[in-house]
C-alpha cells in the first residue's frame, strides 16, 4: 500500500513537471514568435521606406529626363536669333552631359541645379530679342518647359516626403538597427537653388569692342 501510494505521488510529481515544461516550452516559443515577428516588421519597414524613396526618385528622374529631351530644341530655337551666345550654349550642353554621366542620385541632383539656372539665363534672352519672344515655337517650348518645371517641383516634394521619412526612420535607436542589417542608407534631399531660379545671372549684351587687325609677320622676322 506504501509503494503504491509512492507511486501515485510520483507520478502526480512527473505529470506536474511535465504541464510545467510544456508551459515553458509554450512561453518560449511565444516570445520567440514575438521577437521574431518584431525583427521581420522592423527589417521589413526598412526596406519599404528605401524602395518608396527609389520610387520617389524615379519619378524625378523621369521629369527631368523630359525637361533633358526639350533642351536641344530650345537651344536651337534661341541659337537662330542670339547665335552668338555661345557660352550659355556650351555650358547648357556640358551641365546636360554631365547630368546623363551621373552615376549617383547627388551627382544627378547637382547637375540638375546647374541646369535649372543655365535655364533661367537661357529664358531671360527673349527679353532682349523682340523677334524670339514673338516665335510661335519658342512659346511652345516655353510653355512645355514650364509645365514639366511643375511636374519636376511635385516629384521633387514627393522624393523628399519619402527620404524625410527614410532618414528619420534610418535616425531612430532601433530603426538604426534594422536599417543595417537590410543595408538601408540615408538618402540625400533634392535641394534645390532657388536664388539661382529667383534671380538668373546678368547677361551682357552690350557691343564688345572690336579687337585690332592682327598684323601680318613680315618674311623674314
Amino acid at each position: 500500500m506504501l509503494q503504491k501510494t509512492i507511486a501515485l505521488k510520483n507520478s502526480g510529481q512527473a505529470a506536474s513537471l511535465a504541464v510545467f515544461l510544456i508551459a515553458i516550452v509554450g512561453i518560449v516559443l511565444l516570445l520567440g514568435l514575438a521577437v521574431g515577428g518584431f525583427y521581420i516588421s522592423g527589417y521589413n519597414k526598412a526596406v519599404r521606406l528605401d524602395q518608396g524613396a527609389s520610387k520617389a526618385w524615379a519619378d524625378v528622374d523621369a521629369q527631368l529626363q523630359r525637361r533633358l529631351d526639350l533642351i536641344p530644341n530650345l537651344v536651337a530655337t534661341v541659337q537662330g536669333y542670339a547665335a552668338h551666345e555661345k557660352e550659355i550654349f556650351e555650358n547648357i550642353a556640358q551641365a546636360r552631359t554631365k547630368y546623363f554621366q551621373a552615376d549617383s542620385v547627388p551627382g544627378k541632383i547637382q547637375a540638375s541645379n546647374e541646369l535649372t539656372g543655365l535655364l533661367s539665363r537661357l529664358l531671360v534672352l527673349q527679353e532682349q530679342y523682340p523677334q524670339l519672344k514673338a516665335n510661335q515655337n519658342f512659346l511652345s517650348l516655353q510653355d512645355q518647359l514650364e509645365g514639366t518645371e511643375n511636374r519636376i517641383a511635385v516629384a521633387r516634394t514627393r522624393y523628399n516626403e519619402a527620404v524625410q521619412a527614410l532618414n528619420t526612420y534610418t535616425k531612430e535607436f532601433m530603426g538604426s538597427f534594422f536599417a543595417k542589417r537590410a543595408s538601408v542608407q540615408p538618402k540625400p534631399f533634392f535641394e534645390t537653388t532657388e536664388a539661382a531660379r529667383a534671380a538668373p545671372p546678368k547677361v551682357d549684351f552690350s557691343p564688345k569692342p572690336a579687337q585690332p587687325p592682327t598684323q601680318p609677320a613680315q618674311p623674314g622676322l
